[in-house]
C-alpha cells in the first residue's frame, strides 16, 4: 500500500477543519506541536491502494510568523515535508483567500486548491473558470462542499496524482515586486544563496523576502547562523526601506502585499465571472446579521440564546446524568458487597469510586454542553457574539477574540477552564491574551456545576433557573471588572483592533458537530481518569490517617461493644430500635471523630476562625481545599466530610438535607460559598495550562490572588446577606 502525507491549510472560517472532519472521520487525534502550544489534528483514510495520511494545520493569514500559528504551519511545511499542501479557500472570497496559495507557491511546496463552498459560489450567481485557474496557477484546484461531503473524493484523488506527479520536488513561483523591491530582492537572493544560508530548508529568494517583510522568526536565524551577513543584509533593507518612505510614503512590506495582490486581481479576471450582482439579491447572512448583531436586539437575542441554552443543557442532562450517578452508586455498592471492610474496601469505594464517578456522572451533561457550542460554532454564531461583544470588551481592556475562551471555559454554563485557557491562543496581543488567560477560569465550568447545584436544591429550590443564570451573569461581569483592573495596573498596554471575518451562516453537518463535541468530551474524561482519580486518592488518604489513637479507638470499640450486648439481651421491638438508633449514632459519632483527628480534619479545623467569617466551617474548609486540586471532588469530599456513613456520599439528596439541617448552614452561607466557589483559586490542570501558555510566575498570581479576591466578597455576602435575610 502506498502512503501519502497531506497538510491541510486554510484561512480560519475557509471550512478547512469542516473538510478534514469529512474526509477522516473517527480516525484522528489530537496532539500539541513540540514545544508550541498550538493543537495539532492528524487523522487518515485510506484511497484505493493509497493509505492517506493528513496533518490539518492551524488557520492563519499568512506564512510570515508573526503568530504562533502562522510559525507552526511554516515549520511544518519545511521540517516535515509533506507531499503535498491542500489549500482549502472560500471561493466565494477568492481574492483574500489565494493571497495564502501565492505565498505557499513562492515558497516552493506542491500546493493544489480546494475550492470550498462551491454551493454558496453558485448560489451568488458566481463562475469560477477552474481549468484557466489551474493553468494560470500551476496548481491543480478541485471544487468541494465541505459541509456535504461533496467533492471529496474527487479531491483526494487530484491530490494522490499530483503527490506522486510532484514526487516532493519544490517549484517556487517568482512574481515581480516592482522597479524598487526587486533589485534589492535579487541582490539580497544572490548574497544568500552564495553563503548557502538556510538554503537546506527554504529558497533563498523566500529568505530574502522574509527579510524585507521583518519576519523576526527567519531574521533571528540568519543573525546566529551568519551575524556579518545578516548585519549586511539588514543594512540594504533599512535603505529600502527609507527609499520606499521617501519616493512612496509607505513601507516595503505593504508594496509586497499590494503587488500580491494585483498579481490575484489579473488572475482572478480571467478565471472569475460575476453573472448575477450581488446588488440584485438580498443575502441571507446579510439579512440575518441585521437581526443578530442588531446594537439592540443583537445583544438581547445573545442572552436569551444563552438563557435558552443553559435550560435546554440542564433540562435534557438531568435524567441522563441521573442514570449515570446511579450506576456508580451500583458499582460501590457492589465492591462493597465483595470486598471485607477495611481500607482496601474504604479506597475504592471512597477514594476511587466515589472521586472519579462523581465527575464522570456529569458527562452527559458536559456532552451535550458541547454539542450546543460545536453546533453555535459550526453555524457561524460564535464569530457573531465576539464582532457584538467586542466594543464592551475593549473598554475592559480585552478583545472580542477574548469571548471564545470565556465561553469555553463556561461562559453559558458546563465548560471547562482548561481548553478555555489554551483557546486565547487566538489573541495576537500578548498583554489581552495573558488578561483572557487570567479572567477565564472565572466562568461556571462543568466542575463548578454539581456545587451551586447541591446549594441551590439544598436553600433556592424555587428559583433554580434564576439562579444558575445569575451565577453565569455574575461570572461575566466579575470577569470584565477583573481585567480592567487588571490591564489598568500590572497588564498595561494598548487595545488592539479587532479583525475577524464572519463567515456565512450555514447548517452545521451532524458528523462535524459530533466530532467536535467528542474531543472535548474526552479531553474531560482523561482528566477524570488521570489528575482526578490521582486527587481523590489523596483526599482519601488525608481524611483517613492518622486517624484516633488507640486509647480513643478502645473507648468506641467499647462502647459498640456495650450497645451490641444490650441488642443481643433485648426482647421489646421498641427497645431494640431505641439500640439501633444509638449504634447508627456512634458510628456517625465514630466516623466524625476519625475524620476530626485525620490530617484534613485537622487543617479545616485550624483554618475555621478565619474561614467562619464567610460562613466556612471545617467541614467545608476540607472540601474547598481539596477544590483547589480539583472543582470535582468538593461534593463528594463534602458528602464524606458529613460522615454520611452507609449511604452513598455522591447521593445529592442525602447531602443536601444534610446540609439543611446543619444549623452552620443557610442562605447567607450558601450565597457566600456559591461566590467563593466560582471565584476561588483555578483547579491544578488549569494552573499547569496557565503555567505553560504564560509562565509560572502568573499562575501562582492568579491562585493567590483569585482566592484572596473570592475570600473578601464571600466575607462581604456572608455578612451582608446576614443582615437582609
Amino acid at each position: 500500500m502506498n502512503k501519502r502525507y497531506l497538510a491541510f491549510a486554510g484561512n480560519p472560517n475557509s471550512g478547512k477543519t469542516t473538510l478534514f472532519n469529512t474526509i477522516t472521520g473517527s480516525h484522528q487525534h489530537v496532539g500539541n506541536y513540540p514545544g508550541i502550544t498550538v493543537d495539532r489534528k492528524e487523522g487518515s483514510t485510506i484511497l484505493d491502494n493509497n493509505k492517506i495520511d493528513i496533518v490539518d494545520l492551524p488557520g492563519c493569514y499568512s506564512l510570515t510568523a508573526y503568530t504562533q500559528e502562522e510559525l507552526v504551519s511554516r515549520q511544518v511545511l519545511v521540517e516535515e515535508r509533506p507531499d503535498l499542501v491542500v489549500n482549502v479557500v472560500d471561493a466565494t472570497k477568492l481574492e483574500r483567500h489565494l493571497y495564502l496559495t501565492i505565498q505557499f507557491l513562492e515558497l516552493g511546496v506542491p500546493v493544489m486548491l480546494a475550492l470550498n463552498m462551491m454551493d454558496d459560489v453558485r448560489s451568488k450567481g458566481i463562475q469560477i473558470n477552474i481549468e484557466q485557474l489551474q493553468q494560470d496557477l500551476g496548481c491543480p484546484a478541485v471544487g468541494t462542499v465541505a459541509r456535504t461531503g461533496a467533492g471529496k473524493e474527487e479531491l483526494l484523488r487530484t491530490a494522490v496524482d499530483f503527490a506522486a506527479k510532484r514526487n516532493g520536488v519544490w517549484q517556487p513561483l517568482t512574481i515581480s515586486y516592482g522597479p524598487d523591491v526587486d533589485p534589492v530582492l535579487e541582490c539580497l537572493s544572490g548574497m544568500l544563496e552564495e553563503a548557502q544560508l538556510l538554503q537546506e530548508k527554504y529558497p533563498p529568494r523566500w529568505v530574502a523576502l522574509k527579510y524585507i517583510e521583518g519576519d523576526d522568526s527567519i531574521i533571528e536565524q540568519g543573525r546566529t547562523l551568519a551575524p556579518e551577513l545578516s548585519r549586511q543584509m539588514e543594512a540594504r533593507i533599512q535603505t529600502l526601506r527609507e527609499h520606499c518612505l521617501k519616493t512612496l510614503n509607505t513601507f516595503p512590506e505593504a508594496l509586497i502585499a499590494d503587488y500580491r495582490y494585483g498579481f490575484i486581481t489579473a488572475l482572478l479576471k480571467k478565471s472569475v465571472v460575476v453573472t448575477q450582482p450581488q446588488s440584485a439579491r438580498l443575502d441571507l447572512t446579510d439579512n440575518i446579521d441585521s437581526v443578530l448583531t442588531h446594537r439592540v436586539a443583537g445583544p438581547a437575542l445573545m442572552l436569551a440564546l444563552l438563557y435558552t441554552m443553559f435550560h435546554v443543557t440542564f433540562t435534557l442532562g438531568e435524567y441522563p446524568m441521573e442514570l449515570t450517578h446511579r450506576f456508580f452508586a451500583l458499582l460501590a455498592d457492589g465492591v462493597t458487597a465483595i470486598l471485607p471492610d477495611g481500607m482496601l474496601q474504604s479506597l475504592i469505594v471512597s477514594g476511587v469510586i466515589d472521586g472519579v464517578g462523581g465527575v464522570l456522572g456529569f458527562v452527559p451533561l458536559i456532552m451535550i454542553m458541547f454539542i450546543i457550542i460545536a453546533f453555535l460554532e459550526d453555524s457561524g454564531y460564535m464569530a457573531r457574539m465576539a464582532y457584538m461583544l467586542d466594543k464592551i470588551f475593549r473598554s475592559f481592556g480585552l478583545h472580542g477574540s477574548s469571548v471564545m475562551p470565556f465561553i469555553i471555559s463556561g461562559g453559558i454554563a458546563g465548560g471547562c477552564a482548561v481548553p478555555g485557557v489554551m483557546a486565547a491562543r487566538t489573541l495576537r496581543s500578548p498583554k489581552e491574551k495573558l488578561a483572557t488567560i487570567l479572567t477565564a477560569p472565572f466562568m461556571p465550568c462543568g466542575a463548578k456545576i454539581p456545587v451551586f447545584l447541591l446549594l441551590i436544591g439544598a436553600f433556592f429550590t424555587e428559583h433554580r433557573a434564576a439562579m444558575m443564570f445569575s451565577i453565569t451573569l455574575g461570572a461575566w461581569v466579575m470577569a470584565l471588572l477583573v481585567a480592567r483592573i487588571l490591564r489598568s495596573t500590572i497588564i498595561r498596554g494598548e487595545s488592539t483592533p479587532f479583525v475577524m471575518e464572519l463567515p456565512p451562516y450555514r447548517l452545521p453537518t451532524l458528523q462535524g458537530v459530533l466530532i467536535h463535541m467528542w474531543e472535548r468530551t474526552w479531553e474531560y474524561i482523561k482528566k477524570a481518569g488521570t489528575v482526578v482519580l490521582a486527587i481523590s486518592v489523596l483526599i482519601w488518604a488525608g481524611m483517613t490517617f492518622p486517624g484516633l489513637d488507640a486509647e480513643q479507638e478502645e473507648q468506641f470499640v467499647a462502647a459498640r461493644f456495650q450497645l451490641e450486648q444490650s441488642l443481643n439481651s433485648t426482647t421489646t421491638p421498641a427497645q431494640q430500635e431505641q439500640i439501633l438508633a444509638a449504634l447508627k449514632e456512634l458510628e456517625h459519632s465514630h466516623s466524625l471523630a476519625t475524620l476530626k483527628h485525620s490530617a484534613a480534619g485537622r487543617l479545616g479545623q485550624m483554618l475555621e476562625p478565619l474561614t467562619s467569617l464567610a460562613g466556612f466551617n471545617w467541614r467545608t474548609n476540607i472540601a474547598l481545599i481539596g477544590g483547589v486540586a480539583a472543582k470535582e471532588v468538593i461534593v463528594s469530599t463534602l458528602g464524606t466530610a458529613y460522615s454520611l456513613g452507609e449511604t452513598d456520599v455522591d447521593d445529592s439528596s442525602s447531602l443536601m438535607t444534610r446540609i439543611q439541617k446543619d444549623p452552620d448552614w443557610n442562605r447567607a452561607t450558601a450565597i457566600s460559598a456559591i461566590i467563593f466557589v466560582l471565584l476561588y483559586a483555578p483547579c491544578f490542570v488549569t494552573i499547569v495550562v496557565m503555567a505553560r501558555e504564560s509562565s509560572w510566575g502568573w499562575a501562582m498570581f492568579a491562585l493567590v490572588f483569585n482566592t484572596t479576591l473570592a475570600f473578601i466578597l464571600a466575607c462581604a455576602a456572608y455578612q451582608g446577606a446576614l443582615l437582609v435575610l
